[in-house]
């Protein structure tokens, strides 16, 4: 029986078996090789910054925070609060401008003209009156005397950045980023201006015409009606000179 080999005085060599650990401990096992994460391609996972990147699907998605266009709906202030004038006050800016042109011109009317033919000569007047003082306000301003009274504004339905509404029409330049003096939205041009205004006035002046006048109350019906039709609230005279009627920014 062979004797265990002891090591030598002043030897740095330890006494035990020949792996190197002292007499009766046991050999340390090894721990087993672990396989390397296997990522999914889909779902990558990059730690960076002690935080995990979420996988695309997981990622919430971005909010534009942006309200739609004039052109696209119902557009919206902060609360959700409608830009679009409202029916209400559309009615109470034309009951105003009504009383500032029609008083005037019916009383200097009467001065002039009586009986029968007030009724014949004041329905023209008064269209002409109406044309003239809803055309050079719209052009100038945007708004009427009734309108800014009613805190609403006529502005050209075009697509483009709030507060910036363009004309079409091939203007350029300034006359296409025309602003208001209120800083709100851009101005109808002059041709978009005297062809609202028309649309409504011409009809005053066929009062006088039997068949006509009873046409002309057809139509001031209907385009009342089509305030309510459609997302954008536009009346007829609206719809043909391509404007909307909206409420007045404030700067």
């Amino acid at each position: 029986m062979a004797t265990p080999r002891t090591p030598a005085q002043g030897s740095d060599e330890p006494s035990g078996t020949g792996n190197g650990l002292p007499d009766g401990e046991p050999p340390l096992k090894e721990a087993p090789a672990q396989d390397p994460i296997q990522e999914d391609p889909a779902h990558p996972v990059v730690v960076e910054d002690g935080e995990p990147e979420m996988a695309p699907d997981e990622r919430q998605p971005a909010s534009d925070g942006g309200d739609p266009g004039l052109d696209g709906g119902d557009p919206g202030l902060d609360g959700g609060e409608s830009v679009l004038a409202e029916p209400g006050q559309r009615l109470l800016a034309r009951i105003v401008d009504t009383l500032i042109v029609g008083l005037p011109v019916i009383i200097v009317m009467k001065e002039f003209v009586s009986g029968h033919d007030l009724d014949v000569v004041a329905p023209p007047a008064l269209a002409g009156c109406m044309l003239l003082y809803e055309a050079v306000q719209l052009a100038l301003w945007g708004q009427t005397l009734g309108k800014r009274f009613a805190g609403i504004q006529v502005v050209p339905d075009l697509p483009g950045p709030e507060g910036a509404a363009t004309d079409g029409e091939g203007a350029e330049g300034a006359e296409a980023f025309a602003r208001t003096p209120q800083g709100g939205y851009g101005r109808p041009s002059v041709p978009r201006a005297v062809l609202r205004a028309a649309v409504y006035s011409v009809p005053i002046a066929l009062r006088p015409v039997h068949i006509l006048g009873l046409l002309a109350s057809l139509f001031w019906v209907a385009n009342a009606g089509f305030i309510y039709e459609g997302p954008q609230r536009r009346a007829v005279h609206d719809r043909l000179a391509g404007t909307l009627v909206v409420k007045r920014r404030t700067p």
